[in-house]
């Protein structure tokens, strides 16, 4: 088969162009391979669970206000096993029950911090 001469750039420049596009698509451009989606996917969705029992947890905390200044009196690093231990986030399925536990914890807390001092009034 006899292909002319000026083929042959042409060739390599599509070749060239279809290697540049990958690069900057995978680089720049947002690009992800099927694994990575799968994982991003997952990744939301887990999200997604924490966001909508963190408030149900929040509410529970909030019916019980002993036990809020128990949770305050925790080490940092326990939050999460004091909220399963006290049956806050018996509702959340066990795979996503620490992750609620640890937002619902950083939320009681961070609400605590939030409320305002009872401020004396000038007389």
């Amino acid at each position: 088969m006899n292909v002319p001469e000026y083929v042959k750039p042409a060739a390599w420049g599509v070749v060239g162009g279809a290697i540049a596009a990958m690069v900057i698509g995978f680089y720049w451009g947002g690009w992800v391979t099927g694994g990575t989606a799968v994982e991003m996917r997952a990744s939301s969705a887990e999200e997604a669970i924490v966001q909508a029992f963190t408030p149900l947890c929040v509410a529970k905390a909030e019916q019980e206000p002993e036990q809020l200044a128990l949770l305050e009196e925790e080490s940092r690093w326990q939050h999460d096993d004091f909220v399963v231990e006290a049956g806050w986030v018996d509702n959340v399925k066990e795979t996503y029950r620490a992750e609620v536990a640890r937002a619902c914890a950083a939320a009681v807390l961070e609400a605590m911090e939030a409320e305002p001092t009872e401020m004396s009034t000038p007389e």
